[in-house]
């Protein structure tokens, strides 16, 4: 997490800057706004811009959206006037953090714009797999497309597959290309040079340039417009990029990483994804499955989170009670780590005793949990979920990874195609998988049929 302190670092300025080193935050800081869009336009890189309110924020804000930088700004100051607070909310400011500065509440901010500090938790059989293939190419230098439902954890995988590469002392620069516009997103990536449109008045660099010698993650690439992914595919060919409005290319070693919550397959199908560039993203896909495919991952992820909003809001650590286990357990989940992130934030508040019951498992409203399946269903669930822990102790990842594979084959009757498709892998890695197998002796289902000893009624 990158953040520029933009104003004196004199008095309360420089509280709330110790407070965002201490929290993690990578810090620089300038004196003004011209300095501060100068920082930007050189590539020097920031995640959070904290600009001191007696300068003019809207100048800043305007400035940099002339020039087509794209940085949220988090408004700060001592006994500012409520108007004025409302100013720089109505002027673009993302925030408005008052001083002398809470240390919960810039963690709080810093948290909201960067999944820095997000752990990789994986007790289920089904992520330690992909974890398992995250570690082995993590060293290379190929590209990786990590797919997977929106609030999946495709980002938090991104960081891990950065941490373990070559390049981890290096930048780890991301690039939502979901969120910014379309008339922005070419300069956001390749930069640009004085004169190239109307506010460039000094050349800008852009991300590629900013993450040379380490990782880009183009996150939801899904969403970049087919004739920008031309221009992409060329940088990612040639290891090199064009400024707008520039005359000579620009060399720049990278590794690329990129997000996906649409199939980009169907993507290529009906024309709005480009296939060579698909090839040159895909060498390796990291498929992440949906938290209701990995229930040993829902208690150990919900335990995590309990911990951090108790500290975060100083109440004591408690324990998660069975009954509310069970109520988590039985949910669809289907905004995935990011909604059970958001409800066990609320349990924390909520909860009263010694245990988070399940009375604390609530909606956004205040409003009782629903969704769920019977009681009974529930039951199973929880008893399924405990089994699978109970069955991977012991085993190495790759006699985890031989038993799902094969039970997932003798679930689908022995069809490939369907089962990749559960397993999240190619048909190619899952034939392998299974010659390999049989190399070794083991009885591998046939297609419409299920596995040796199993009735077919």
């Amino acid at each position: 997490m990158r953040v520029l302190i933009v104003g004196s670092l004199g008095g309360q300025l420089h509280t709330a800057t110790k407070i965002a080193i201490d929290r993690g935050a990578k810090v620089s800081q300038v004196d003004t706004i011209e300095q501060a869009t100068a920082h930007l336009r050189a590539g020097r890189g920031a995640d959070l811009l904290m600009v001191d309110l007696s300068l003019d924020v809207q100048s800043l804000i305007d400035a940099n959206e002339r020039e087509r930088i794209t940085v949220p700004v988090v408004a700060c100051g001592v006994n500012v006037r409520p108007e004025a607070a409302a100013a720089a909310i109505r002027a673009g400011a993302k925030e408005f953090i008052p001083l002398p500065p809470d240390a919960d509440l810039i963690a709080a901010v810093l948290e909201a714009v960067a999944d820095d500090e997000r752990p990789m938790i994986a007790r289920d059989p089904s992520m330690q797999t992909v974890i398992e293939l995250a570690d082995r190419i993590s060293g290379s230098e190929a590209s990786v497309l990590i797919t997977g439902e929106s609030g999946a954890g495709k980002e938090v995988m991104a960081r891990y597959v950065h941490s373990k590469s070559k390049r981890s002392d290096k930048p780890f620069v991301s690039v939502n290309c979901a969120a910014i516009p379309e008339n922005l997103l070419e300069s956001e990536l390749f930069g640009h040079e004085k004169g190239a449109f109307t506010g460039a008045i000094a050349r800008r660099v852009g991300k590629f340039e900013e993450a040379d010698g380490g990782t880009l993650l183009l996150d939801e690439i899904s969403e970049m417009d087919v004739r920008l992914q031309a221009k992409l595919l060329r940088a990612i060919q040639e290891r090199e990029i064009d400024r707008v409005g520039g005359t000579k290319p620009v060399k720049v070693n990278i590794r690329i990483l990129a997000t996906s919550n649409r199939d980009l397959r169907k993507a290529v199908a009906d024309g709005s994804f480009r296939e060579d560039l698909l090839f040159r993203l895909n060498v390796v896909n990291l498929a992440l499955p949906p938290l209701r495919e990995r229930p040993a991952d829902i208690l150990a992820l919900a335990e995590h989170f309990a911990r951090k909003y108790a500290a975060a809001n100083q109440i004591d650590d408690r324990p998660i009670s069975d009954a509310a286990q069970t109520q988590l357990l039985a949910r669809e989940w289907t905004g995935n780590v990011r909604e059970l992130e958001n409800a066990m934030h609320r349990a924390v508040l909520l909860a009263s005793g010694r245990e988070i019951g399940p009375d604390a498992i609530r909606m956004p409203d205040g409003s009782a949990f629903t969704g769920g399946p019977s009681s009974t269903v529930t039951r199973h669930a929880a008893d399924a979920a405990d089994a699978v822990q109970r069955a991977v102790v012991g085993k190495t990842v790759a006699e985890v990874e031989q038993d799902l594979i094969l039970d997932t084959l003798d679930h689908c009757l022995g069809n490939r195609t369907h089962a990749a498709n559960i397993l999240g892998i190619s048909i190619r890695t899952l034939r392998n998988k299974l010659k390999l197998y049989a190399d070794q002796g083991v009885n591998i289902p046939q297609p419409n049929q299920p596995a040796p000893g199993i009735s077919a009624a």
